[in-house]
């Protein structure tokens, strides 16, 4: 009689070689916010994905939203970001493009840059590309810096005895 097939047996299964690709990328130590270097990265990722966004226009008559919106399932491997960091990247450049169309979108998470969009949308592709590059410039120039900050020095104090 032989063993019913829910009892265990002592052979062991032919181990499978996995084929592992690169380690995904490593989120914040500590609070996204308060690590410096985790924020360079985020900002870094905004920069990668507005150069995206700007060549991904041309192919194929994608809409600007959804190739902002594409970026979240693409952040470790193509942003060097946790994925579920990659949505903090989607709202940063969408805020930075409707900002270069010189509308006040107030938070990245609030219905102006929502509608900020759909009209930018609406413009021809030359124009959507001319406003990402724009936001990348600008946000390129409020990029953080990555040496410390020297410590600000007092003015020199005047010789003692002299007066103006």
């Amino acid at each position: 009689m032989s063993p019913p097939r829910w009892f265990p047996s002592h052979r062991q299964p032919p181990s499978a070689t996995a084929v592992s690709g690169p380690p995904p990328p490593s989120g914040p130590n500590g609070f996204w916010i308060t690590d410096p270097a985790f924020r360079d990265r985020l900002h870094s990722a905004t920069l990668t994905l507005l150069d995206i966004v700007e060549d991904r226009l041309n192919d194929d008559d994608v809409p600007l939203t959804e190739v902002l919106g594409g970026a979240r399932d693409h952040a470790e491997h193509m942003l060097g970001v946790p994925s579920t960091y990659g949505v903090l990247v989607e709202a940063e450049a969408a805020a930075q493009i409707v900002h270069a169309a010189g509308i006040d979108a107030g938070s990245p998470f609030g219905l102006a840059i929502a509608q900020g969009l759909s009209g930018i949308e609406q413009l021809p592709v030359q124009q959507q590309q001319q406003l990402v590059r724009a936001a990348a410039r600008r946000y390129a120039i409020t990029a953080p810096s990555r040496s410390p900050a020297a410590p600000a020095t007092a003015p020199p104090r005047p010789a003692p005895g002299r007066s103006r």
